[in-house]
């Protein structure tokens, strides 16, 4: 009795663990995870990597999140999207780590982004920890090494916003708005033309405006979004907000 009451428990232990650690592959599916030895060198061969730094065994929303960020980014050859498990406890694996980019486990999960050419890494400061916020924090500030794209931009249009944004003669913006509304009209695909006349649109209105168009517009379409409304509007309005996104420089708030 004693054995068999063993063996069941044994049992049910293995299928705890394999349960377990099942789940953990799929809550990081789309994440690297990297320890004190394969740190830098998995990194160097990244032109971008974003690492969470976080408890070992990370559960909940923000984690739930950052794996979503895995799973947009999985096509993109030169981005890496990682996370480091530090232990408080036993041999305390890639501790070291956490002390090196001055990380307390207080502020846990703690993102960095590393950038190649840069001496340090970016840190996301954003109260809200969601897919959407993190993937524009991704943007901003690997935009000027490695294209990536948030959902619904285009990325010649993304680089005639760049221009449009640094330029300040008016006539030299206009010519910028030119071959943006050339490019509109060789656009194919009813969505790359709906987001091609956005960028016209914008453009003209900064140009009608001024650049505080591009912060009271961002202002109005967050306002809007409080409010109800279908699927399909709350979409198009989120590429409205991305497209914005496209025209403010990488030294701009977000």
């Amino acid at each position: 009795m004693f054995c068999l009451d063993k063996m069941l428990f044994l049992q049910t232990l293995s299928v705890f663990v394999l349960c377990f650690c099942a789940c953990r592959a799929t809550q990081s599916k789309g994440v690297v995870s990297l320890d004190s030895l394969t740190f830098d060198k998995v990194l160097s061969k990244f032109k971008v990597s974003i690492v969470k730094f976080d408890v070992s065994y990370p559960y909940g929303e923000k984690h739930e999140e950052y794996v979503k960020l895995g799973s947009a980014y999985q096509s993109v050859e030169d981005l890496l999207v990682a996370e480091v498990p530090v232990k408080d406890y036993g041999d305390k694996d890639n501790e070291d780590l956490a002390i090196r980019y001055g990380i307390s486990k207080k502020d846990y999960p703690v993102v960095k982004l590393f950038v190649n050419g840069q001496s340090e890494p970016y840190v996301y400061n954003d109260e809200d920890f969601n897919q959407e916020k993190l993937q524009k924090f991704v943007v901003k500030h690997s935009k000027e090494i490695l294209y990536i794209g948030l959902p619904g931009t285009l990325e010649k249009f993304d680089g005639l916003a760049s221009e449009f944004a640094r330029e300040k003669s008016v006539d030299k913006r206009k010519e910028i708005l030119l071959r943006a509304e050339k490019l509109w009209d060789i656009s194919e695909g009813k969505q790359k033309q709906k987001s091609a006349e956005m960028y016209v649109k914008s453009m003209r209105k900064a140009l009608e405006k001024g650049d505080e168009f591009f912060q009271t517009e961002t202002i109005r379409i967050n306002n809007v979004l409080k409010g109800s409304m279908t699927q399909e509007k709350k979409a198009d309005l989120s590429v409205r907000l991305n497209i914005l996104e496209s025209f403010k420089l990488q030294h701009d708030e977000l």
